[in-house]
């Protein structure tokens, strides 16, 4: 019988942010299927997550999709829900809060990262005790000495690709080292799961090649140099299908009295980079604008001109955050604007 290397990812418990944990599980004649996945358990106490007395906590596979890199073949990733001992959501379970069952909204994370030098402290390309050159030609470039780690970048797209995952694109961003991919999901749970199985394998990655991926929003500090974001891309079949102002104007006047809310779920050390500057809006103010990128959500151009028809882009939450919790946290207040 063909034996089958089924890893099982979950996040863990700490604060203020969750890092990801995997291990393997041996079985023979693996379908592929998720239903024919077995519920697994682990040491909650190693991870944040449970008492010594009372370690036992479960995994509850909730996606899978072949594992590309896996030495051998017949490897999987198996993303999997947190649970308490009694089956019950786990209080570290950003997923279990997403109310979106008939995947009515859909996501599209655009997840900025470092590829960092763990050796010099500083993005890959930096120089050893120093800076290069200011920011302005890293965006987008081409060329050595601007765009620097492509060859890891170029096998995470090509690994996502190959796990099936719906990566639509990649680019070098504003800071030497700095990059990034975007996943799309029609369905907020999916959009999450890709997102941190990308995640994932780019973490993998970098050990290969000895460099670490920082997801810090800040990682450079206050100097002048841009922060990383995860911009939230979403949509439900009022945006996409209304052709309505007024609807658009409704939905997104309900994100402005629960700032305080959407900050609490959108990474750590947020205030560090929504300074009103470098693209971003003031941390403590909520602002919407027509193709406005220091706005706290843009409506994208392309969505006015099909007749208010498409998506909202909140480029509040940062790199670091859970997509899973920032998904619940939308929903929760565009269906608010539903119910007035």
């Amino acid at each position: 019988m063909a034996k089958a290397k089924l890893e099982y990812i979950w996040l863990d418990g700490y604060k203020p942010m969750q890092s990801l944990r995997s291990k393997t599980k041996i079985v023979s004649d693996f379908s592929g299927k998720l239903e024919d996945l077995e519920m697994w358990s682990f040491d909650g106490s190693s991870t944040e997550q449970a008492p010594g007395r009372s370690s036992d906590c479960l995994l509850k596979p909730v996606f899978v999709c072949k594992d590309p890199a896996r030495l051998g073949g017949n490897g999987w990733l198996v993303m999997c829900e947190v649970l308490n001992a009694n089956g019950t959501a786990h209080e570290s379970n950003g997923r279990a809060t997403i109310d979106d069952d008939d995947n009515d909204f859909w996501f599209g994370f655009e997840q900025e990262y470092f590829l960092w030098d763990p050796a010099n402290n500083k993005p890959v390309g930096f120089p050893v005790g120093g800076y290069p050159g200011p920011q302005g030609p890293y965006y987008c470039s081409v060329g050595a000495g601007k765009a620097v780690g492509r060859d890891i970048v170029e096998e995470h797209l090509e690994l996502c690709l190959q796990a099936g995952l719906n990566v639509e694109g990649i680019n070098a961003e504003v800071a030497m080292g700095q990059w990034e991919f975007q996943v799309f999901a029609k369905g907020a749970k999916q959009a999450g799961d890709e997102t941190w199985i990308a995640r994932y394998l780019l973490e993998r990655i970098g050990e290969k090649y000895n460099v670490s991926i920082n997801w810090h929003c800040k990682p450079l500090g206050t100097l002048d140099w841009n922060g990383s974001g995860m911009h939230a891309n979403f949509s439900n079949t009022i945006l996409r299908t209304s052709g309505s102002k007024e609807a658009y104007e409704k939905i997104l006047e309900a994100f402005r009295p629960v700032v305080k809310e959407h900050v609490a779920v959108y990474g750590p050390d947020n205030h560090l980079r929504l300074t009103g500057k470098h693209e971003t809006a003031a941390i403590n103010k909520f602002s919407w604008g027509i193709s406005d990128r220091g706005s706290s959500i843009r409506v994208p151009i392309a969505t006015v001109e099909r007749g208010w028809k498409g998506w909202l882009e909140d480029r509040r939450p940062n790199s670091a955050a859970d997509p899973y919790k920032v998904a619940a946290r939308i929903i929760k207040t565009v269906k608010s604007a539903e119910e007035v």
